[in-house]
């Protein structure tokens, strides 16, 4: 590899497997030190020490284990560059079919959770050797863009997530911050997800690769790739913004 993030301090959550397994993997090959963090603790430990990265657990909803994580990186690293707040769920219901609880029990994983790690995250590159300075990446969905009828929640949280980077991104801009953050947003992407659906649907994951007009699923190296490149200082001057790992999905007109 290159090396685009060597020297860089770097958490992924949700990164016990997925797009989060693929991008700790990826930016440790870059030559970043990273933290993974996920609820899955022997599947995340095993899928750390096979990248030569760090793991904790952590439920990414509560406020104290953000500070446990940020207090491990400030122990180990002194400093954090690159915050991937990917952990996140489904819950596969409609309107008329969510309860309360599972409502409340999404938005604390997909959205609070995203807020909370964007705060702590600010917090700690405000106080980097050198100065403020480091890349916020979260990753949204094409949901933000396009409803999914069966998830109410999953669709409510990634544009909620959408808009929330945005907010961050002018925030730090407009006060001087050398923080970056933006939006990552996978397609149809190979995932455990896709993997638990499509024991229960025959043809998922053909079904899934025909949303693409490249006729094809994405693979988590597909968005760890991106996220290099948000992570990196070649996206410098790159915040606020949506970059779509979607193989053209929302580039199609549906009736094409």
């Amino acid at each position: 590899m290159s090396g685009q993030l060597e020297g860089k301090v770097a958490i992924v959550t949700g990164g016990a497997s997925g797009i989060g397994a693929a991008t700790v993997a990826r930016f440790v090959q870059e030559g970043a030190k990273v933290l993974s963090t996920d609820v899955q603790e022997a599947l995340g430990q095993s899928v750390a020490a096979e990248a030569g990265a760090l793991f904790m657990v952590q439920d990414v909803s509560a406020p104290k284990a953000w500070d446990q994580v940020m207090d491990k990186v400030q122990s180990g690293f002194g400093r954090l560059d690159i915050l991937v707040n990917n952990a996140g769920i489904v819950i596969g219901k409609n309107i008329e079919e969510v309860d309360l609880e599972s409502w409340h029990h999404l938005l604390g994983i997909n959205l609070t959770g995203v807020m909370l790690g964007c705060q702590k995250a600010i917090a700690m590159m405000k106080k980097n050797p050198g100065g403020s300075c480091g890349s916020i990446i979260n990753i949204a969905s094409t949901s933000a863009f396009a409803a999914l009828p069966g998830d109410v929640t999953y669709t409510a949280s990634k544009s909620a997530v959408r808009m929330l980077s945005k907010s961050v991104a002018v925030h730090c801009a407009q006060h001087g911050l050398n923080i970056r953050c933006n939006n990552l947003i996978p397609g149809a992407t190979h995932t455990a997800i896709i993997d638990t659906a499509a024991k229960s649907v025959p043809g998922m994951v053909e079904m899934a690769a025909a949303m693409s007009p490249m006729n094809r699923i994405g693979q988590g190296s597909d968005l760890a790739a991106a996220a290099v490149y948000l992570a990196g200082d070649d996206s410098g001057f790159v915040t606020g913004s949506d970059l779509l790992v979607d193989g053209g999905m929302l580039a199609v007109h549906p009736g094409y």
